[in-house]
């Protein structure tokens, strides 16, 4: 409940206030199942909201919905609203937006691939280091080559183009094993049966739309339904994580603000950083120290504070602790650890109180005027003032209508050219040509047939008249030796009469 430029949030023996100028250190809401944290959640953010900043949470169970509407009197509202002394309380809900990542509920949300980034997809595809060392390999011959990667079939065209041309890329950009590509391509398989593939694609996401106020200057609730995609953590967390790294690198500096310009609540925070890598845990913990300068506040959910890295936890200052269970050693020990990081109340002892909390019932310590903790209370929260269960079927359908101008842009997907065309075009390219190059070589083939074939013609006719010269010569031979036959035979009768003759004459004819 929002009362001058701060959240009244619960009631112990003091009021417990939300200061809007300290809102931006980021803070925590703990507790087991069926302690209270959602309505201490809608609380919070239906003060954000009539202070005119803008949150975004994620509808786990169905119920964050009721923030659309306003709450509904009852003798248990009236006793509540009694004890704590509520002058003016009002029953109202807060302007919302609701956001599907399937489209079916609600506005549908998109990211690119490569707004997603090597490193979250390998998160979310459960690769290996050597495996994310080919993604970003992938990643960047798609940035050199501007290949845009938008959707799951651009990702699985590029892998496939890489690993058809490795060793061309060897000496550029790194070995691509056929074994690694193999592996991501399997990893992107098990996604698609998720349904992560109707997260990836266009029109993207622009959180801008985010940042927006109803014209009465309330911020919108934006609530992004995750009761089926909280099935799928890796997809679940992976998104989330996304939002806080985008908005971190488009905001600008605005260091310290009466107000922040943006709230973010992350529910069921161990799917966070359950089985988070080194690396991306190292850039979480960086986003989280620094994105208080760029006026947005970080408020993580969960059921445990040991759920949270220390590292990320010694960040949140603005803590409510809800009942915890304490089973197990390990549990008893976590618990002790919470009750002890509050600052002391000499009142009572916050590990014994922290283990009596009934539903509803917390301990509270927000940072004061001073940005110091302030001494933590055993409180009750207030009730809120919209609706504590799920919204009715006509409130939703209310909201979905009125969001008319965000479902014309982002409501149908677009399929703009990107890697898989490219690759496509080229691959139609190369066909084209091979298919040219062959019809060449059939062609020079056929030419070099033709003056074989011409160059035997020519060989056979040089052979033949050859053969015919010879035969001719052959003929004129036989005819010269007849000749000479014949004028042989003529002189040697001549030779033998004339030889009489001349014996005649000599001798006489003799009888």
């Amino acid at each position: 409940m929002l009362q001058n430029d701060k959240i009244w949030m619960a009631q112990g023996e003091n009021p417990c206030y939300l200061l809007l100028n300290q809102a931006n250190r980021h803070g925590l809401i703990a507790g087991a199942s069926g302690t209270g944290k959602t309505v201490t959640l809608k609380v919070m953010a239906e003060g954000f909201s009539q202070a005119g900043v803008p949150v975004f949470m994620a509808d786990v169970k169905g119920d964050v919905t009721g923030m659309c509407q306003a709450g509904v009197d009852s003798e248990n509202m009236q006793k509540r609203i009694a004890k704590f002394g509520l002058e003016g309380f009002t029953y109202q809900g807060c302007p919302a937006r609701f956001w599907d990542m399937d489209g079916e509920n609600g506005i549908p949300v998109r990211v690119t691939v490569s707004d997603m980034g090597p490193v979250l997809l390998s998160r979310l595809l459960g690769l290996t280091k050597v495996q994310e060392g080919v993604l970003n390999i992938v990643f960047r011959i798609a940035d050199d080559r501007q290949m845009l990667l938008i959707d799951m079939k651009d990702l699985r065209s590029m892998l496939n183009y890489v690993s058809e041309h490795a060793k061309e890329y060897t000496t550029t950009y790194g070995n691509v094993s056929s074994q690694s590509v193999g592996a991501i391509l399997r990893a992107l398989i098990a996604v698609e049966d998720q349904g992560g593939d109707v997260f990836f694609g266009e029109p993207a996401l622009e959180l801008a739309d985010w940042f927006a106020c109803d014209p009465s200057g309330q911020g919108y609730v934006n609530i992004l339904n995750a009761a089926r995609i909280i099935q799928q953590p890796q997809i679940y967390s992976m998104f989330l994580l996304w939002m806080l790294s985008d908005l971190f690198e488009k905001l600008p500096e605005v260091g310290d603000l009466d107000k922040p310009k943006f709230v973010f609540f992350f529910d069921e925070a161990h799917l966070l950083f359950k089985d988070m890598p080194t690396e991306l845990l190292s850039k979480i913990i960086q986003v989280v120290k620094l994105i208080r300068s760029k006026g947005v506040g970080v408020y993580f959910i969960t059921q445990s504070p040991s759920d949270i890295p220390g590292e990320v936890l010694a960040q949140l200052s603005n803590r409510v602790q809800h009942g915890p269970r304490a089973y197990t050693p390990a549990e008893q020990k976590a618990v002790k650890a919470a009750a002890e990081a509050f600052r002391a109340n000499p009142n009572f002892k916050s590990e014994d109180a922290i283990m009596e909390l009934g539903t509803g019932e917390a301990l509270v310590s927000f940072l004061d005027a001073d940005g110091k903790p302030s001494i933590v209370e055993n409180a009750k929260v207030l009730p809120p003032q919209c609706l504590m269960a799920a919204a009715s079927d006509e409130a939703k359908s209310a909201v979905i209508q009125g969001q008319a101008s965000l479902m014309a842009k982002y409501g149908d997907a677009i399929d703009r050219e990107s890697a898989y065309e490219m690759i496509q075009d080229e691959r139609e390219q190369n066909a084209a040509a091979e298919e040219l190059a062959r019809e060449r070589a059939e062609l020079e083939a056929q030419k070099a047939e033709f003056a074989k074939q011409q160059e035997e013609a020519k060989k056979a006719a040089e052979k033949e008249a050859e053969r015919q010269a010879k035969a001719a010569e052959r003929e004129r031979q036989k005819q010269k030796d007849a000749v000479a036959r014949v004028a042989t035979s003529i002189l040697g009768s001549a030779s033998r009469t004339a030889a009489n003759q001349i014996v005649r004459g000599l001798f006489g004819t003799r009888r």
